[in-house]
């Protein structure tokens, strides 16, 4: 029975349980007023949950990418450099990839759109406000300022304080956001249940997300052959650790929510460097979302062809998967971050009303979950991608001295 005991079989069963609270409170098969004492009760520990794993997220942020900086050494500048290039080439590959698949698919599909008729969820009993102590994008900045400060400079105290604190977030990590995870996706599969997203909305998308999901498994294929290829390693020894990731990335719809297990998955490889996975794990869960990107620009191909009767132009296509790409950067690794970061470009370069908008943010939540998987998924290609790097250009491995 151990195997129950792992964190992929409680991620599962999580999901299980989740949907069938949820299926069933939706049958109405219990007094109203129970009904909705239980509901209540589930969004409440949802709530909560989601604001504790939010609040650690910039504590895992600065704990995990701050020391490894310092620990690159005169490297740090040269390593942060070359995981921005491969983070926004990789999003707008898939980006363009999508994009020609949209010009080749969508004309031929038939599609028709009902975003009506949702359950009302009930309100929270309460609400237990646990603000993050900055933003994910501020987190992620300080981490990168503070650690190639402390690396010019040689400041071998803060350097000593920043690899305390990781061992402090580490704790944090292994003894509350991963316990609590199971039952944060549970109440999240429950609420989905229970409103009719997963009986009601989901079909009425189907065949765009089958094919969304074609593409991430796609577009995560070259980027695993492409890493393998260049650091001359082999990467099923990478992506055969990343099932807890992938589903718990499918449970949170969040990045960064994801990020413990992200990493306690990259370490079991013994093909990435451990100094390249606490630099890279980290800084791609909130700079690399080609899943996402991936998705969204297939979805506005479909929303603009439904409403408006036609594909958008190819140059117009282009400049937005270009600026796209720039503004997956910097979206929070949240859920929905991505499309709600675009928004600006969805008006402005696309020029859909509010009817576009709405939809396009509706569709886009369906497989929300997916694009957030092939984006954490995508991660461990990219870490591989640095450890080659940093073994082809003899830059030095440092010793870390734990594991998740």
């Amino acid at each position: 029975m151990k195997i129950l005991k792992s964190l992929p079989a409680k991620l599962v069963l999580g999901v299980i349980i989740g949907m069938v609270i949820g299926l069933f409170l939706a049958t109405d098969t219990l007094p109203p007023a129970l009904n909705t004492g239980v509901m209540q009760v589930i969004v409440t520990v949802k709530y909560i949950l989601n604001q504790l794993i939010n609040f650690c997220v910039p504590l895992i942020i600065i704990g995990f990418i701050a020391p490894s900086i310092t620990k690159l050494g005169s490297n740090a500048s040269r390593m942060l450099s070359v995981a921005l290039i491969l983070a926004y080439v990789s999003s707008l590959c898939a980006a363009l990839l999508s994009a020609g698949a949209g010009f080749v698919l969508i004309p031929n599909l038939h599609i028709a759109s009902s975003v009506d008729g949702l359950r009302e969820v009930p309100e929270a009993v309460f609400q237990l406000d646990i603000p993050q102590i900055m933003s994910v994008m501020s987190a992620l900045v300080i981490s990168v300022m503070v650690g190639l400060a402390a690396t010019l400079s040689k400041a071998t105290v803060i350097s000593q304080a920043l690899e305390e604190f990781q061992r402090i977030v580490l704790l944090i990590v292994t003894g509350v956001v991963i316990p609590i995870l199971p039952i944060f996706i549970s109440a999240t599969f429950c609420t989905l249940a229970f409103e009719g997203t997963i009986t009601k909305q989901l079909p009425v998308f189907l065949i765009v997300v089958i094919i969304v999901m074609i593409g991430h498994y796609l577009w995560l294929a070259v980027l695993y052959g492409i890493a393998g290829a260049y650091s001359g390693k082999n990467p099923l020894d990478v992506l055969r650790h990343y099932g807890p990731a992938y589903i718990t990335a499918v449970g949170t719809m969040s990045s960064a929510a994801t990020l413990a297990v992200a990493l306690r998955c990259a370490k079991k490889s013994k093909v990435l460097r451990r100094d390249m996975i606490d630099f890279g794990i980290p800084l791609f869960a909130n700079i690399h979302l080609c899943g996402s990107v991936l998705t969204e620009v297939f979805f506005v191909m479909v929303v603009s062809k439904i409403l408006y009767g036609s594909l958008p132009s190819a140059g117009t296509l282009i400049l937005f998967c270009a600026l796209l790409g720039v503004f997956a950067i910097g979206a929070p690794g949240v859920p929905g971050g991505t499309v709600m970061a675009s928004l600006g470009l969805i008006t402005g370069i696309l020029r859909f009303d509010d009817a576009g908008t709405a939809l396009m943010l509706t569709i886009f939540a369906l497989q929300d979950s997916f694009g957030t998987a092939c984006n954490v998924t995508g991660d461990g290609a990219l870490t591989l991608m640095l450890t080659g790097y940093a073994e082809k250009h003899n830059i030095k491995e440092q010793n870390i001295n734990f594991s998740l």
